[in-house]
């Protein structure tokens, strides 16, 4: 379909993203390189805790052209993620260069990019970055938290419930991690709290047998009010008021928080059960840690042996890409396919927060992008379009 030779087009990250574009590419015929800094496809899949479930059904879990398996469960395990991608990987000829990180993304010559990597300059024609939203561990600066006698381990470090056995345990963080690992600890009999700071919204994973995902989809092209509309009576009546355990619901509606201000529903698979029996205690805000316990918001100070810091990701674009303020988002996540302050030919794909999950995002975003890249090359017209 294109002239163009395989050092044209460069994919960035081999996770779901990258192999979903790879794929795209392959099946209209661009030759092009994928370059994975870890050693495996999949990596951040295979550095998650063990316990973890996809929080989306294997129905939109699927990337381009490779359906799950029919006798896969509904919310397929982390460890069938990983078999998957790898499956995925070999099933579309996808061969990526392990062990290379791309360090820096600059503009080059003409109408091509100079990016530094840890085994030498390329300089494609266009660049797919599908490094995904957890590239950086966010550390949140906590004051006196380098006074603490106990452990502190950030939620990319934690695995399962076993080193926390007999120790009074925090959680600093409520989104879908903070929340499935304070339910993990909690199975296991561990002393275990759980930070929530301000508002958020509760989702159960399924409601009435239906997954939310699939009413997500189903609702999908209305605007965002009109959506919280329809779910917000719906999830006051499967959630109710949980105020008096420490989590008050937002006034602004789960959908119009995830459009404009990017923050994600706690998904809950049986946390909010631990919460009202007692097993996870709901604390407010960190004010100060001290060599052996933590002070909070409303003036409580508790002791704690060890803090686990659910505290998110951040991209790490900014840092990567030269001019990356061109083509994000008020937010600072990248937006765009094009670029406004930058040749033609810069892509992103796995960026997108929606309630309808990342991974049938990617399977919508990866085939659209390939075609730009092939009009591009074709120089059938520029391809700033967004998502």
């Amino acid at each position: 379909m294109s002239d163009a030779d395989e050092n044209d087009i460069l994919v960035v990250g081999a996770g779901p993203a990258g192999l979903a574009t790879s794929a795209c590419l392959g099946k209209l015929g661009l030759a092009h390189v994928v370059v994975e800094r870890a050693a495996d496809v999949g990596s951040a899949w295979r550095r998650h805790y063990d316990r973890l479930h996809l929080h989306t059904t294997k129905k939109y879990s699927a990337l381009p052209m490779s359906p799950w398996p029919r006798d896969a469960p509904r919310y397929p395990s982390r460890e069938q993620m990983v078999d998957y991608l790898e499956r995925y990987a070999a099933e579309h000829g996808v061969r990526p260069r392990m062990g290379i990180e791309v360090r820096r993304i600059e503009h080059g010559a003409g109408e091509r990019f100079s990016v530094r990597t840890s085994a030498g300059l390329l300089s494609p024609r266009c660049v797919v970055i599908a490094t995904g939203d957890n590239a950086v561990p966010n550390w949140p600066s906590l004051r006196g938290i380098d006074a603490f006698a106990g452990s502190v381990v950030h939620a990319s470090g934690y695995r399962n419930a076993a080193p926390y056995l007999g120790k009074r345990t925090l959680v600093v963080g409520s989104g879908n991690s903070g929340a499935e690992i304070a339910l993990d600890l909690a199975e296991h009999g561990v002393d275990v709290s759980m930070v929530v700071r301000g508002p958020v919204h509760v989702v159960p994973r399924d409601l009435l047998g239906r997954p939310t995902q699939h009413t997500a989809v189903l609702l999908a092209r209305l605007p965002a009010r009109w959506r919280d509309a329809i779910v917000k009576p719906m999830l006051r009546a499967a959630v109710g008021d949980l105020a008096r355990f420490g989590i008050v619901r937002p006034t602004l509606g789960p959908n119009q928080m995830i459009e404009t201000l990017g923050r994600i529903p706690m998904l809950d698979i049986g946390t909010v059960a631990r919460i009202k029996d007692g097993s996870i205690r709901v604390l407010p805000g960190v004010e100060e840690v001290f060599s052996n316990s933590v002070g909070f918001a409303d003036g409580r100070v508790h002791a704690f042996d060890t803090i686990v810091l659910a505290t998110g990701y951040t991209t790490g674009l900014a840092q990567l890409i030269e001019g990356f303020e061109g083509v994000a988002s008020a937010r600072g996540r990248a937006d765009r396919f094009g670029a406004k302050r930058m040749p033609d030919g810069l892509y992103f794909v796995g960026f997108r927060h929606a309630a309808t999950g990342a991974l049938r995002e990617i399977a919508l975003e990866a085939p659209r992008v390939a075609a730009a890249i092939a009009r591009n090359l074709n120089g059938l017209g520029k391809d700033g379009a967004g998502r």
